[in-house]
């Protein structure tokens, strides 16, 4: 039975001046889609457990932020070294004072409903910190793990790259 000549040059394709023109449309705008817009993630590590598996793979929306703040709750994508990325969820914006007392987490001195940290125990002490201007403060959702394996802390809102989609 013949194939249709559509069908052969679909999977065949002429290896002409149009056929090279559309290729490198296609890889343009694949990079300015992965550079701008989502970017392809693997977490590497339990920091984020029980919301996100060690491993998992997590498309990074950039966009997010590009009209718009973090705000406290969010998780996030921070630029790290090079390619390297933290994921972490803020927990306090500029001007907001962090503390952690008995595992518990204080923002400007009450106690924070945390539903996502909850499902770990944590014993936790970290003495009261005010969040610098421009910065936010973020953190992993497994508090179970000991807080010296954490990396925490205030950083520069302008780091923060996007949100995971899921």
């Amino acid at each position: 039975m013949p194939i249709s000549e559509s069908v052969q040059n679909f999977f065949f394709p002429r290896l002409n001046r149009w056929f090279f023109i559309r290729l490198s449309c296609l890889a343009a705008a694949t990079f300015l889609f992965c550079r701008f817009v989502i970017t392809p993630a693997w977490t590497n590590g339990a920091s984020m457990l029980p919301t996100y598996q060690n491993h998992q793979f997590l498309p990074v929306l950039r966009c997010r932020y590009w009209f718009s703040s973090p705000k406290p709750g969010d998780v996030v994508a921070v630029r790290y070294i090079g390619q390297q990325m933290f994921l972490k969820r803020v927990v306090a914006i500029a001007g907001q004072t962090v503390a952690f007392h008995n595992g518990v987490l204080f923002i400007d001195g009450n106690e924070c409903e945390e539903p996502w940290a909850h499902l770990t125990p944590c014993d936790w002490e970290l003495a009261p910190r005010v969040v610098p201007p421009g910065e936010v403060y973020i953190i992993g959702d497994n508090r179970a793990m000991p807080i010296s394996e954490h990396y925490f802390g205030h950083v520069n809102a302008r780091r923060i790259i996007g949100t995971p989609l899921w």
